[in-house]
């Protein structure tokens, strides 16, 4: 359960909140402005994020929490019991566990999907969004990503598609699913130690039951959100009022223009682009990665 110190050596707490039905994990770190931080996946947990965005903890308090189903909250879990509503719920659970009347909200990857959704249901609890690496967030933009990634990795996208089809795979061996990411996410680390780096990460502690719990959760999102074709956040974003940043790599295998739509859409909102990084900035950029984010709590 344990994890790496920050960089200043801060110690961190742990616990979990009582939600309905389940038991979420967290782990708070820090000091300063809190944010709360989402995990991609969605079928991942917090702990691929580490040691990396602690860096911030010099300056934020954050709050990581392992989503209903996944991780360290994924006890007593049924996929079936888990929706988008749910997982809005329970952000909100853990913003009013920290008696927070507002809190900055960083989302990674699906976590900037999750963050959005959650902005729009809540914004007077919202001070800040900043959109890390975000997924696309409307079905048109999905198929963009699916189609360039088609043509940029069809090699891999047969490969994963092979992959998927195996007994190992479906039954969720660890070594079988950690072979398909790294493949799903060659594409998006532009170095192979990192890479290796991150998917030692993503399953870390798991057994194969929680990764079939988790890609059952990760599948029943997907269709309450971006599979629909009537999906589209976009359509909605001009309601945010809040400062927000958007924070995406040059070599990202989710296309910039997925993040720029978004930043055209909120009236607040800023694209920062980091050259020469990907998917995965906190850990490919830290230096630009943090430093970015200081500068827009600065204004």
């Amino acid at each position: 359960m344990g994890a790496p110190l920050p960089a200043d050596g801060l110690a961190s707490h742990q616990g979990y909140i009582p939600v309905d039905h389940a038991q979420l994990y967290y782990r708070e770190v820090g000091r300063g402005q809190p944010v709360i931080v989402l995990h991609g996946g969605p079928d991942f947990d917090h702990r691929y994020l580490l040691p990396e965005l602690d860096r911030l903890a010099d300056s934020f308090r954050l709050i990581y929490y392992d989503q209903r189903g996944r991780g360290l909250s994924r006890a007593h879990v049924q996929p079936d019991e888990v929706s988008l509503q749910s997982e809005i719920t329970d952000l909100d659970a853990v913003r009013a566990h920290f008696q927070l009347e507002t809190v900055a909200v960083l989302g990674h990857s699906w976590g900037g999907l999750l963050a959005l959704e959650y902005a729009l249901r809540h914004l007077q609890h919202v001070s800040h969004l900043l959109l890390m690496n975000t997924a696309p967030v409307s079905h048109a933009d999905l198929v963009m990503f699916q189609q360039e990634r088609l043509c940029n990795a069809a090699e891999d996208v047969e490969q994963l598609r092979i992959l998927a089809a195996t007994a190992a795979y479906q039954a969720g061996d660890l070594e079988a699913d950690a072979v398909y990411y790294r493949v799903h996410f060659r594409a998006a680390i532009r170095h192979a130690e990192q890479l290796e780096q991150l998917v030692a990460r993503l399953r870390a502690n798991q057994t194969p039951e929680g990764i079939l719990k988790a890609r059952a959760i990760e599948q029943r999102l997907y269709e309450q959100t971006w599979l629909g074709h009537d999906y589209n956040l976009l359509l909605k974003l001009a309601q945010l009022g809040m400062p927000t940043l958007v924070l995406h790599g040059e070599d990202d295998f989710v296309p910039v223009a997925c993040a720029a739509h978004i930043a055209q859409a909120i009236p607040e909102a800023r694209l920062i682009v980091l050259p020469a990084c990907g998917h995965f900035s906190y850990l490919e950029c830290p230096e630009a990665a943090h430093q970015t984010v200081r500068d827009f709590f600065r204004g």
